[in-house]
């Protein structure tokens, strides 16, 4: 083989390497991304079926629901226009509590119950994830609107 050939071949080997190596980067980064939805949108029925997502919201106060001695605890989100039922068997961060903003990781199962993987909590009294509050204060505006728009009809 010539000196030319051998580059080329080197150049080809090297650039074929370097093709499935993005393709297998990229797979990994579309099976391992999880998309936020907002708590309206599973009401709706526009959450990913096949895949893990993330919902968020506050947790309704009088909801907890746990047996006792078991890790299995059901809640129920809202972003105070929907509510979505969450299972969750595991243990539950410190800082959750009944009224805080919280992010679940999982899916829905057949009956429209969402199973989560795991629970995040804020970690202090100032901060909450910037999904939930944007979310809280979209519906927040909308009830307030609507509050206006009937205390003006009457």
């Amino acid at each position: 083989m010539k000196p030319r050939q051998q580059r080329m071949l080197a150049v080809g080997l090297a650039a074929g390497g370097l093709l499935i190596a993005t393709v297998l980067t990229l797979r990994a980064f579309q099976e391992n991304l999880m998309f936020y939805v907002e708590l309206s949108e599973v009401a709706g029925g526009n959450a990913p079926q096949d895949r893990n997502f993330r919902v968020g919201g506050l947790v309704v106060a009088g909801t907890v629901r746990r047996e006792p001695g078991e890790l299995a605890v059901e809640f129920t989100l809202t972003d105070l226009e929907n509510q979505l039922a969450v299972y969750y068997d595991g243990i539950l961060p410190d800082l959750f509590r009944e009224g805080q903003g919280i992010i679940a990781h999982g899916r829905l199962d057949d009956s429209g119950r969402f199973i989560a993987d795991e629970v995040l909590a804020k970690h202090d009294e100032n901060y909450m994830p910037p999904e939930v509050a944007e979310t809280l204060a979209k519906h927040a505006a909308a009830q307030e609107a609507a509050l206006e728009a009937e205390a003006g009809q009457q």
